[in-house]
């Protein structure tokens, strides 16, 4: 469920306004705000704060999240694993397993082991994540392999996935994966074919560039996925969607074209104006669409190989003064980059001229994203950047300013 707006200021930032000068930076007061380290707190108050994890009021779970992300390590990752272990709400219990993932210690991977078995679908989900982003141990691939013909949820079923995905050096495995392209509800499928792409399993291409020839709602997703694998076979079969596929998918079609390394600067130069086009003229929401999605894995592509990083610079470009129609699309394409690749997004928001609205624009792709554990990574890595940073550098401001817009 999409989170529930609310003010973005705390009421501490209120009582800060009025101890500083009226033209003081707003990123000098937040940095001054931010703790510098990780502190400690009673029991009592660690506690309390992950008690009120699951409470109703957004502005109070936020607060609660904010406090156990900021205690020391030695006290909150006891807390947390004990809570994980036996709260009484479940909910508290995934968000306390959500939030021990950004303390890096080695005792999680146990936790993240019994929540596979765990009957709380929400557990279940971030175990899978978690072993996404660390190689699984044998004997835990061989659980996650097992559990793609037991698991039933399928809201939890892509994370599952994805995990195979992510470690699939085995041919019963990959044997597995391929035959979930075509299995199941066309939201699963999807899925399933967004992870094979974004792990460039070149051993699916046959089954994904089938479904890629075929008029249907899951046709832009497997041109994409041709793109990311990086098969050069694929550029027949896009070739021929650029002839064939409707005009809604053609902005998808420009986009895995540019991701086989293909007149990538005329492909992604048509992504930057079709954005355009359907900014300015109601009516073309679809285009729209898939126009910010292909920058979004344009983006995401160029931080790994440095050709296509100009992406995220035109969605910022286009999305700051957009309003919806436009304005969501871009919002959750840049959130989308931001959680692949935080170095990135980092660098472009460093550089960038209006931090302020850039940050703001982020914030609202957040907010209309579910994906609590990636977004977790992010927190955890820009904290640690904070932390890291010099006292009075422009890092250490970019960071405290993503902190305070983002509510975390």
């Amino acid at each position: 469920m999409p989170a529930i707006d609310s003010p973005r200021l705390l009421a501490c930032c209120v009582c800060a306004f009025s101890l500083v000068a009226a033209n003081a930076p707003l990123t000098t007061v937040v940095a001054a705000q931010e703790p510098a380290a990780p502190q400690r707190v009673s029991q009592a108050q660690l506690k309390a704060a992950i008690d009120k994890l699951g409470d109703l009021d957004y502005a109070t779970r936020t607060a609660a999240s904010r406090t156990v992300r900021r205690t020391s390590l030695d006290q909150a990752v006891p807390a947390l694993l004990q809570a994980v272990s036996d709260h009484a709400d479940g909910y508290v219990r995934y968000r306390a397993l959500v939030l021990l993932t950004g303390f890096n210690d080695p005792r999680t991977e146990d936790a993240m082991r019994e929540a596979l078995a765990s009957p709380n679908d929400r557990l279940r989900a971030v175990a899978y994540s978690y072993f996404e982003h660390r190689p699984p141990r044998p004997e835990v691939r061989a659980a996650l392999l097992k559990a793609l013909d037991t698991e039933v949820s399928e809201f939890v079923r892509p994370e599952l996935v994805r995990a195979l995905a992510a470690s699939a050096d085995e041919p019963r495995v990959r044997d597995a994966l391929v035959r979930e392209v075509g299995r199941g509800k066309d939201f699963f499928r999807s899925a399933v074919i967004e992870a094979l792409g974004d792990y460039r399993a070149k051993y699916a291409y046959e089954a994904i560039a089938a479904v890629a020839k075929l008029d249907g709602p899951l046709q832009a997703d497997a041109a994409i996925a041709l793109g990311k694998i990086g098969d050069k076979r694929g550029l027949e079969v896009l070739a021929a969607l650029q002839r064939t596929a409707p005009k809604a998918s053609q902005p998808s079609v420009a986009a895995a074209i540019c991701l086989l390394g293909v007149n990538c600067e005329a492909h992604e130069n048509y992504l930057i104006e079709t954005l355009r086009f359907s900014d300015r003229n109601l009516g073309f929401q679809e285009l729209l669409r898939s126009a910010a999605a292909g920058l979004g894995a344009n983006g995401v592509a160029g931080a790994d190989d440095g050709v296509r990083s100009g992406a995220v610079d035109a969605l910022l470009e286009i999305g700051i003064p957009s309003r919806d129609p436009t304005r969501a699309p871009i919002a959750l394409a840049l959130g989308a980059v931001a959680m692949r690749h935080v170095d990135l997004m980092l660098a472009r928001l460093l550089r960038h001229a209006d931090q302020e609205h850039a940050i703001a624009l982020l914030a609202e792709g957040f907010d209309m994203l579910e994906e609590d554990f990636d977004k977790e990574r992010f927190f955890m890595t820009v904290r640690r950047t904070f932390w890291g940073a010099p006292a009075d550098g422009p890092m250490r401001r970019l960071a405290g300013q993503l902190i305070q817009k983002l509510d975390f």
